[in-house]
Parts: structure tokens; sequence; C-alpha cells
């Protein structure tokens, strides 16, 4: 059996519409590792070469980790990240569970509240957290960081497409050996809901590794500074209008995100499209 290799004018049509939607989405990177290697006089020019004249890359980057303490900020970002997902995965796989494999009175209300804290956005909660935590004493710490997000109505919604694609004959054999709803959860739900924890493990490190919104409000002292509110401090305190320094410490922050997708990339696809389709 032959198979078709030949590049058909469709086929072409939808290569090509393919690699100007990638140049599209890689153009901001693109100039910004660009930018990165020039000295401050190839930036301001009136003619836009992605080249440097003058390669500025080491000094650029020397500078953004001598000013910053890029470290910490890195480990403030991934822990503040990992403590958010950890918490809203342990709270959303029960609650979807509930609601998609447990018959009760309350399960159409509480599918409508999900739905409905899908629409509250974090900057209509943020005066009364802030009075909450100024009230507890708890500003400037990771806790003020991670505590509003604990819960996400958007994984409770996303694990709950994906538990009701789950057969009710497992639960039920499961139910029949004698284990309880949480070993369910633990041993039978778990296990088969790596795709989609994959997937939101994704929404939600972006999500909250370029938050500046929240950080900004509640963290005043470096030490707890999550990347953006590092790189905001930095370009008004150290860099100024040193753009290449500042472009090389934006890669320095963006590389995690970058090399953690990459590294999930398979798993991310088969999580979205499996929740897609038998949601």
């Amino acid at each position: 059996m032959r198979t078709q290799s030949r590049l058909t004018p469709g086929r072409l049509l939808r290569l090509a519409l393919l690699i100007l939607g990638a140049v599209i989405f890689l153009a901001p990177y693109i100039f910004m590792i660009s930018t990165a290697g020039k000295a401050q006089d190839d930036i301001f020019t009136a003619a836009l070469s992605l080249i440097p004249q003058q390669f500025r890359y080491l000094e650029n980057f020397s500078k953004a980790l001598e000013k910053v303490d890029m470290g910490r900020l890195l480990w403030n970002g991934v822990l503040v990240c990992a403590l958010i997902f950890f918490f809203q995965v342990v709270v959303a796989i029960p609650c979807a569970y509930a609601m998609a494999k447990l018959r009760f009175r309350a399960a159409r209300t509480m599918m409508a509240l999900v739905m409905l804290g899908l629409l509250v956005p974090i900057h209509a909660t943020a005066l009364p957290l802030y009075v909450g935590f100024d009230k507890l004493s708890l500003l400037n710490s990771y806790t003020a960081l991670v505590a509003p997000f604990t819960i996400s109505v958007f994984a409770i919604f996303l694990f709950l497409q994906f538990f009701r694609a789950i057969p009710d004959d497992l639960i039920n054999a499961a139910r029949l050996d004698g284990m309880s709803e949480l070993g369910i959860i633990s041993g039978v739900i778990v296990p088969n809901a790596w795709p989609a924890v994959t997937a939101f493990a994704i929404f939600s490190v972006v999500a909250h590794w370029n938050d500046l919104y929240w950080p900004l409000i509640v963290i005043s002292k470096p030490q707890y500074a999550t990347p953006p509110l590092g790189l905001m401090n930095f370009r008004a305190a150290e860099a100024g209008d040193d753009y290449g320094a500042l472009m090389a410490a934006t890669i320095i922050i963006t590389i995690p995100l970058v090399a953690a997708y990459l590294f999930a990339q398979k798993r991310f696809v088969e999580g979205i499209t499996m929740t897609g389709l038998k949601g």
C-alpha cells in the first residue's frame, strides 16, 4: 500500500498557514532574544535588524545576573507555583469526582456555582483579600501569594469533564471490592487523570508564574518577589532604559516555562484532546 506523500495544493496551503502562525507567535520571543544581544545604540535605530551589530550577550546576561538575585526569583516562582498547583489539584479532584460520579441533590447547584466562579476575576476580590491578609499580618509572605489561589474553579470544571468519561462500571467494580470513595479517588481516578492533571498544570503554572497583579499588591520585600515583580523592580532600580539587560533577564525567567512546556507537550495535548472529546 503506497503512502501519499505528495504536497498537494491543500497541504501546501495548510503548511503555509501553520508556518505563518508559528512565525507570528514566535516573533515576540525572537525579537526578545535579538534585543538581549544588542548594545543600547543598536536597539534605538531606524533600521529594524534582528542580527545585532555588536554582540553583547555576555555583557547583558552578566549585568542581569549581577543586578538581580535570579536564583531567589526563580526559587520563589517555582515554590509559589508548585504550592498553588498542589493545593488546586488536591481540592479540585475530589470536588470534580463528586459532581461527576456521585448522585446528590446539590450537584446541579454546585455545577452552576462553578460556572459562575469562572466569571469572577481576581480583581473583584483583591481588596477584601488584601484587607484580610493585612489584619492577619500575612502580607509579605508565601501564604499571601498562595492562599487566594488554592481553589481553582477552572480545575474543577476541567477535571469534571474528564471524569465523566471514566466508565461507571470501573467505579462500581471498585466499590464491590470494598474500596471507599477516597480509595477510589486515589486508586482509580488519579491514575487515570494524569493527562488532565498535566494539561491543567501548564495552565496553572503559566498563569501564576507570569502573574504580576497580585504579587504587586501583597509583596513589598524583595526576598518574596516573584519573577515578574523582580523584573519590574530590576527595570525601575537598575536597568532603567537598558533594554538589552532587561531582555536578558526576561529570557532567564521565561526559560523554565518554555522547558516545562516542551517536556510536557505530549501529555498536555493528550489531556486537552481527551477532555474536549469525551467531556
